[in-house]
């Protein structure tokens, strides 16, 4: 039961925190294509354009810094994990040549911390 409670308030901090980039997305002139996009490669939280861009956005909201910086849970297997999903959304979108990124944006205590091209693939 512990476990299963811990889990849900875990699930519902993140929901909480892709409304708010997915807010402050759009204030800062992005348009949102997609939102919890899934394909067999897995899930990214938010898929946008800014300008020219695709941009593959991963959000990630903390209550503190403990466990080290939000964008720091990105590590080489999940930037290797949604550049497979960013792929697979292009060739299915029929748009794989256009310019795409990848950004993180962190949320810590409420405050957004947008890392614009966090990594590259």
């Amino acid at each position: 039961m512990q476990f299963a409670q811990k889990n849900f308030h875990k699930k519902l901090l993140g929901k909480v925190g892709e409304k708010q980039a997915e807010k402050f997305l759009k204030k800062q002139g992005f348009k949102i294509l997609e939102t919890n996009y899934k394909n067999p490669f897995g899930e990214i939280d938010i898929i946008a354009m800014d300008g020219e861009y695709t941009v593959f956005i991963e959000v990630k909201t903390r209550l503190s810094d403990a466990f080290g910086a939000p964008a720091e849970a990105v590590d080489f297997k999940k930037r290797k994990k949604y550049e497979k999903i960013a792929q697979g959304y292009l060739v299915s979108t029929g748009t794989f040549d256009s310019s795409a990124r990848f950004d993180v944006i962190e949320i810590e205590n409420g405050k957004i911390n947008h890392i614009k091209d966090a990594f590259s693939v």
